[in-house]
């Protein structure tokens, strides 16, 4: 790990795969990013900037845009990966096929979410395609447009590794982007995963007209469940008080921008799921989290109401009053 960090690469032009492109580029790094579509990299690359998803934006001198996996892969120190987590296993796959050993560099990944089939994290799903590689995972309160525009925020890089959460701590640190480091790995991933699921909960309640004690208690209660899901799955309880728990949690559920709080205003307010997602083009974790989150709270017998009945509203058409009527009416209990 003594290699000095030169170039790096993003996998992902979405929203963060480009914000983070584009911050690393002005702090003087060379980037490459890539993403799945050529024709719309083609287009980025004439326009100098990414019209979906970071509109307003131009890129900087030392971005580049490339339509070839493998010259990323081969020409960076670092890769960041930051593909939507439903999709990883096809992108990680792709990865692994193209041949390019990645024993020397370092994989970051910045995607949030569980994949709903096979109940992995992403660093699992790492593992399984591309070996025991040198990983680490970046999260924390990150609203894209907020880190573009060099707004204070705050994030945290865990790796099993403390050499290498060091190494990505001062490739990412900077005067607007404070990162602090932590070893637990399965904590800081499930906590930017859940959170999603509690973020449409609260949305769910903006949607209905309910107030602000409603809101605080789906962020009280719902962060119960993160740690009660993170530390059964071997995370550390407080990993779910900081930055990347409570910090996350509460950025998703209030702020304007969030996706996944405006998937549940949509909801609360009667529009069924398939129409709301239609209608975005950026992906809400949650939507899809929210399924492997129940089956794995299932499978592990963690009492998880709100993700619950989240999951009854996405998944089985549930009226959202009705849900939060059934969570009011739940049997009295000590906190």
């Amino acid at each position: 790990m003594s290699k000095r960090i030169l170039k790096i690469g993003v996998i992902g032009d979405g929203s963060w795969g480009t914000t983070l492109a584009v911050y690393l580029a002005k702090k003087g790094y060379a980037v490459k990013l890539w993403g799945p579509f050529p024709e719309y990299i083609r287009q980025m690359r004439q326009n100098h900037y990414n019209p979906k998803f970071l509109p307003g934006v131009r890129f900087p001198e030392k971005l580049t845009l490339v339509e070839k996996l493998n010259v990323v892969l081969q020409e960076s120190d670092l890769i960041v990966f930051a593909i939507p987590s439903q999709y990883a296993s096809k992108i990680l796959r792709k990865i692994s096929q193209t041949g390019v050993k990645l024993s020397k560099r370092i994989f970051v990944s910045v995607t949030k979410g569980i994949e709903k089939t096979s109940l992995r994290r992403i660093s699992e799903i790492v593992r399984a395609e591309l070996g025991n590689i040198p990983f680490a995972v970046l999260s924390g309160p990150t609203i894209s447009a907020e880190v573009a525009k060099g707004i204070p925020t705050t994030a945290v890089v865990a790796s099993r590794d403390m050499r290498i959460a060091r190494k990505v701590q001062e490739v990412f640190n900077s005067d607007s982007f404070r990162i602090y480091t932590n070893m637990d790995v399965v904590g800081v991933e499930l906590g930017g995963s859940i959170k999603n699921i509690i973020a449409i909960a609260c949305g769910v309640c903006d949607g209905l007209g309910l107030g602000t004690n409603a809101k605080a208690a789906i962020v009280t209660r719902g962060l119960a469940e993160m740690a009660r899901l993170g530390t059964a799955l071997g995370g550390k309880a407080k990993t779910f008080s900081g930055l990347t728990g409570l910090g996350d949690l509460v950025t998703t559920c209030f702020s304007p921008q969030s996706r996944n709080r405006y998937v549940g205003e949509q909801l609360g307010s009667g529009k069924p799921i398939g129409k709301i997602i239609n209608s975005m083009e950026m992906v809400a974790e949650g939507v899809e989290t929210v399924k492997g989150v129940y089956k794995l709270s299932k499978k592990r017998r963690v009492s998880m109401p709100i993700t619950a009945e989240v999951y009854q509203i996405i998944c089985r058409n549930k009226k959202p009053a009705d849900a939060v009527t059934d969570l009011m009416s739940r049997k009295a209990k000590a906190e």
